[in-house]
């Protein structure tokens, strides 16, 4: 009985020094009610609405009222008209858009031939779209009046750009070297200003003549040289072990990459000066990696979610690093092509770095 009631003392020691820390509490609210809002208002698996191009040469009643028929049909958002079957690829390299639909000018000959009439181009570096777009393919054409089409004859062909074959690896490999960096710079970085005062080295810091940010930008460089590594372990065992494709250039690949270690590094200097513990530092970091991971694109189709979750993901530093790096390694798009990704890269990591700096105070509390 000695030992029932001195476990129960130290369970309750517990309860109320678990009471006593506010983050630890608000973390053991937010942290389920977040994955159960994420899992089931935001996610979905059958995306609709992807964002499409059409390219119409045919220019007849006939083909318009064959765009019509696929735009009703839900799965595509016709938002953008092209001039030629070549500029649908470009869109689809730089990834302006998901979908491509090309109608050529013998349209309607090739609905009385019996040949494809319709070309959809999709854009295969995410599989779940891909099959979502494949519905399209089901769809009937209707011949113009008076003609008969051939019976049975395929009226649609789906072409998959970047992974024709549907390999899994080659579009998770990519997004892994986010998802690693995220997590890795993001809980290293959150703990480095907690560590040091956990520790007591804050007064030796704070004996120094450097600036706030200079001490505070001299604690992560370490991060970002390991970030460097990590990044180059990932594309040499993707490469070896499932023969991902590099069809751009790598230095931009690398150039994605430092963009994305310096915004988590960011991100976790901005935790470290908000969390008194190197625990409450790891908390908060996870709460705020979740999200990276379930509503970026990563793991489940960003078509697929709700207009605000969408507004609101655009924001994820994970978010803009995949539209980069999916567009350099595999569909060989540039950097510089893809800028308006590498601007709110950008722009995050200085608005972040300077409030994280702003709240830094070179002194002991």
């Amino acid at each position: 009985m000695k030992d029932l009631r001195r476990m129960w003392a130290v369970a309750l020691k517990e309860l109320r020094q678990m009471g006593r820390d506010r983050i630890s509490v608000i973390m053991i609210v937010l942290i389920p009610v977040i994955d159960l809002l994420l899992f089931g208002y935001a996610i979905n698996l059958n995306p609709r609405n992807l964002e499409a191009a059409v390219v119409d040469q045919a220019a007849t009643a006939t083909s318009r009222a064959a765009v019509m028929d696929m735009a009703a049909t839900g799965v595509i958002d016709l938002e953008r008209v092209a001039d030629s079957p070549q500029q649908l690829v470009d869109m689809l390299r730089r990834g302006e858009v998901s979908v491509g639909i090309a109608i050529p000018p013998d349209y309607e000959r090739r609905l009385v031939d019996g040949r494809p009439a319709v070309q959809v181009m999709v854009d295969g570096t995410d599989t779940v779209v891909q099959a979502a777009a494949n519905q399209l393919a089901q769809m009937p054409l209707e011949a113009p009046n008076g003609v008969h089409p051939a019976a049975h004859a395929p009226q649609i062909d789906v072409v998959s750009f970047y992974n024709p074959e549907r390999r899994s690896a080659v579009t998770i490999v990519p997004g892994l070297i986010g998802i690693i960096l995220t997590m890795t710079m993001m809980m290293f970085t959150s703990m480095a200003a907690v560590r040091e005062r956990e520790r007591g080295n804050m007064e030796l810091l704070i004996a120094t003549p450097l600036s706030r940010s200079a001490l505070m930008i001299g604690k992560v460089l370490p991060y970002a040289v390991i970030g460097l590594v990590q990044t180059t372990l990932i594309l040499a065992l993707g490469f070896w072990l499932f023969s991902i494709p590099l069809r751009g250039s790598l230095v931009d690949v690398y150039i994605a990459a430092v963009l994305l270690i310096f915004a988590n590094l960011a991100i976790g200097l901005l935790i470290s000066t908000r969390t008194r513990t190197q625990f409450q530092a790891i908390q908060v970091a996870m709460l705020v990696f979740l999200p990276s991971i379930l509503i970026s694109g990563f793991m489940f189709p960003f078509a697929g979610m709700p207009d605000v979750v969408q507004w609101g993901a655009e924001f994820l530093p994970m978010t803009q690093f995949l539209r980069l790096i999916r567009g350099v390694m595999l569909r060989g798009a540039s950097i510089w092509e893809l800028w308006p990704a590498v601007l709110a890269l950008v722009a995050f990591t200085v608005v972040t770095m300077a409030v994280a700096i702003s709240q830094f105070r070179k002194r002991l509390d």
